[in-house]
């Protein structure tokens, strides 16, 4: 695989699973889901009241467009355009290089109360969103 690939990505696709993942993220991490274990397992204090700012959310973006575009180039190189093959390298990506990453920087983090915790739903979070990830930019039309 070269670099060469991005020419033969469909960006818009790329784009898509961007706003896909990251939407999946805001959802993931509000209180209707998994917000306040998060917020706990880190250590945080989230004030009911307290708006952040709104440039805290472009390295969430950043990540997830480079995530995604990642995910595209992988998808391309392997040739994976069917929902079984989507779902295995999502999985791959999610399962054994996110979670893993996360896992260890989880084990070896004194800092946070609860860091298994934080690692569950993290790992949770990208394992189903590079899933997601995976089914947009090896399916899109």
């Amino acid at each position: 695989m070269s670099f060469s690939i991005l020419t033969d990505l469909d960006w818009l696709a790329v784009l898509v699973a961007t706003v896909a993942f990251f939407a999946l993220g805001g959802l993931w991490y509000s209180t209707l889901l998994f917000g306040k274990i998060w917020s706990r397992a880190v250590g945080l204090d989230m004030a009911g009241d307290e708006k952040p700012p709104v440039t805290i959310y472009l390295m969430p973006l950043l990540t997830c467009f480079v995530s995604s575009l990642a995910l595209a180039m992988l998808a391309n190189a392997t040739g994976t355009d069917t929902v079984g093959e989507a779902l295995a390298l999502g999985v791959v990506a999610g399962l054994g290089l996110a979670a893993m990453a996360l896992l260890v920087t989880g084990f070896f983090d004194p800092k946070k109360p609860q860091p298994m915790t934080w690692v569950a739903v993290t790992a949770g979070y990208h394992l189903l969103g590079l899933i997601v990830v995976s089914l947009i930019v090896a399916l899109w039309p």
